[in-house]
């Protein structure tokens, strides 16, 4: 790691090797970049397929790939050939983390599953993410986010709410996945900090969701009831944006004493005394009957004074922002959320700010996404091949 690229974040001095592709591996490496890690992106002669979605000077550093790979290097590895695997090695035995979202069928037809790395590297953390829980009867099984929605109940909580099913308009698997990818590893190495030892992670993508999902929706299903499932605040069809005379205003009350001031502001007071609204298990009840009052007292408003009447009451609320809005966000021009990194390749790429802070190891934006390749050389050299080796390397790699 050069001089330049000390101090930035509570992961420096952590190498990773980042053998992930798509969506789910490369948010979870991302994060660890981010947060100081010197993160090695291990990609075969192709290159990691997002490379390749959406518009960009090279054709190979695409939007989505953009979004998901800055602070990593690229490092070309062919692993199907005996001296790119022995270079994969050599840098197991100086890295911290070794992290992939293949399928253990073929990390061990690759030879670099567990058991091998910890003979290079016992101290490693090894971790990986799939669709499915190991040793179990679907562990074999490719998944996709599209069908971890779907398997996950998401799909039909759409359905139930709306009538349609329909998927979330984003990734939303991968990228929860890929937070709880990170958080795991993060927690290895806090262990291997006060023990010593490396260990195995996996994070099956089903059971991830799965847990995200019922975190709420589990319901009654807490009884042992296997009829009455759904959270159902979460799944009235009152709970949308509220629409006012000129568009739309998103406002929750959760306690009895908000729901109050909320009612006696919109001029429904009698609401609030009101024994199936008055208090928080009543509601939870007849919560569906109550959003529709709600909705009927604030079209009575416009989007401006309806804003103004719920900072009044000191009430959450906020817009129906788009995603082009956000970009010319006052407040997120204020907290400088969108950011630029200079980028040899593309000029220039906008990118979003770190979000979470930390008072003596704040993270850092160090460098745009990787061209393919860019830094092979480099790292192999660093890891003490000999230039020979390398030039045998990058040789098979072309």
């Amino acid at each position: 790691m050069t001089a330049e690229e000390q101090n930035f974040g509570p992961l420096t001095g952590i190498r990773v090797l980042d053998l992930t592709i798509n969506v789910l591996g490369p948010v979870g490496t991302q994060i660890l970049g981010d947060l100081g890690a010197e993160v090695l992106k291990i990609e075969a002669p192709e290159g990691d397929p997002m490379r390749k979605i959406g518009s960009s000077k090279t054709g190979m550093l695409g939007p989505f790939f953009q979004t998901t790979n800055r602070n990593k290097k690229s490092v070309v590895l062919n692993l199907k050939k005996p001296a790119a695997k022995k270079a994969l090695f050599k840098l197991a035995a100086t890295s911290d983390v070794f992290v992939h979202n293949m399928r253990h069928a073929a990390a061990n037809r690759l030879g670099i599953n567990y058991h091998e790395l910890r003979k290079t590297n016992p101290k490693i953390i090894y971790a990986s993410a799939t669709g499915y829980r190991r040793g179990a009867s679907k562990e074999a099984r490719p998944a996709y986010d599209d069908v971890i929605q779907g398997e996950s109940g998401l799909v039909n909580l759409i359905d139930r709410t709306n009538g349609e099913a329909r998927f979330v308009p984003m990734p939303i698997s991968d990228k929860f996945c890929g937070h709880a990818l990170a958080s795991a590893i993060g927690m290895a190495l806090f262990y291997r900090e006060r023990s010593g030892r490396g260990q195995e992670i996996h994070v099956p993508m089903l059971e991830t969701m799965l847990s995200f999902n019922l975190t709420t929706h589990l319901w009654y299903g807490t009884q042992g009831k296997k009829d009455e499932l759904g959270y159902p605040r979460a799944l009235s069809p009152h709970r949308i944006p509220y629409q006012t005379k000129d568009g739309m205003v998103c406002v929750l009350a959760h306690t009895d004493e908000q729901w109050h001031r909320l009612l006696n502001a919109i001029g429904r007071a009698d609401l609030a005394d009101d024994t199936r609204f008055a208090r928080l298990a009543q509601r939870a009840d007849n919560i569906s009957t109550l959003q529709s009052h709600l909705a009927e007292g604030l079209a009575n408003y416009t989007t401006k004074e309806a804003f103004e009447l719920l900072d009044s009451v000191d009430l959450p609320n906020g817009p129906v922002a788009t995603l082009e809005g956000l970009m010319r966000d006052p407040y997120l021009e204020e907290t400088n959320f969108f950011q630029r990194i200079e980028d040899p390749h593309e000029n220039s790429v906008q990118t979003t700010a770190i979000p979470i802070d930390f008072s003596l190891s704040p993270g850092s934006l160090r460098n745009a996404a990787p061209a393919l390749g860019e830094h092979t050389r480099e790292i192999l050299v660093e890891s003490g091949i000999s230039d020979k080796e390398i030039d045998q390397i990058i040789e098979i790699e072309t």
